[in-house]
């Protein structure tokens, strides 16, 4: 049987828990550790801290250093901190958002300004207008319904304006509404992936500073033997 990795104390809460669900002082980010040193006094090498503290940290170094660069948060960045501490992706499919609120006057309106602006309308309507005039002028004679210069088919015609303008202003402000959550949807996205590359290159430069200083040690250390050996020899 394979044995369990021994408890390890949180130095921030002093819970313990698995080595699996703790980050060594190595692993934090030096942005997030200047955050834990003021609450935790001792914090440094060979610490660890449980991950829900961590969460906690990392949500509090964003919100310091977003507030830092663009002032107060809002409802958007807000988002993308809950997000990054929880650990959940943040985009989702807006046409879902859109459609679930949408009535069924509002998705009339979109497939009455889709057919409005088709060719099939277009050519349906001067259609309707050849027959319509034909056959005032040659087919019923003496008593068509509407003699030229045809004033009931310019109610029509007024009457079709009147009713189509606003359906087409309904349909665009529902694409407005789209492309609202589509640019807060990129934004949220786009902050994530600014924030979380600017963590990573925190990290890597800092254990890449640690990876230097341990050579720096190391090659410190060959240089005293060597002396030492030097000094027997003599």
């Amino acid at each position: 049987m394979k044995k369990h990795d021994a408890n390890i104390p949180c130095h921030v809460c002093g819970q313990s828990f698995p080595r699996s669900r703790l980050r060594s002082w190595i692993s934090v980010r030096p942005g997030v550790s200047e955050l834990i040193s003021p609450e935790a006094p001792g914090w440094g090498e060979g610490k660890f801290i449980c991950k829900p503290d961590l969460a906690r940290f990392r949500r509090l170094y964003v919100e310091t250093l977003l507030k830092n660069e663009r002032g107060e948060l809002d409802a958007l960045d807000r988002q993308v901190i809950e997000s990054l501490e929880a650990g959940q992706t943040i985009s989702r499919n807006t046409e879902d958002d859109v459609e679930a609120q949408s009535t069924t006057g509002e998705r009339l309106a979109d497939k009455v300004a889709q057919f409005g602006g088709s060719w099939t309308f277009i050519m349906s309507f001067v259609a309707i207008l050849l027959i319509w005039m034909a056959a005032n002028l040659l087919f019923l004679g003496s008593k068509p319904f509407d003699p030229y210069p045809f004033i009931l088919l310019n109610l029509v015609l007024s009457c079709l304006a009147a009713l189509q303008a606003p359906v087409i202003m309904m349909s665009q402000r529902r694409q407005e509404a789209k492309d609202r959550l589509r640019a807060e949807n990129d934004y949220r996205v786009n902050l994530k992936s600014e924030l979380e590359i600017r963590q990573l290159h925190e990290k890597i430069d800092h254990q890449l500073a640690r990876q230097w200083e341990k050579l720096a040690e190391l090659q410190q250390i060959q240089i005293e033997l060597l002396e030492d050996s030097v000094d027997g020899r003599r």
